[in-house]
């Protein structure tokens, strides 16, 4: 019975592997919409914003004031 499951559980694990995107499926995949952080400044931004807020309010790990001018 376990080997039963642990061979599914293998086939299963082995069906999600597949060969590396083709020459011309690499284009789709560097769309900028398909990038983890599709805006690099925005959320850059939103970090700066989020790490101040969380410092002025006494939570955080990183040093400066809560007028987020030391980050």
């Amino acid at each position: 019975m376990i080997a039963r499951v642990l061979l599914l559980l293998a086939a299963l694990l082995a069906a999600g592997c597949g060969a590396a995107p083709k020459a011309w499926e690499r284009g789709a995949l560097a769309a900028p919409e398909m990038a983890f952080e599709p805006d690099p400044l925005l959320s850059g931004y939103r970090d700066h914003v989020h790490l101040s807020k969380e410092q002025a309010s006494g939570g955080g790990s990183a040093g400066g004031g809560g007028c987020g001018c030391a980050n």
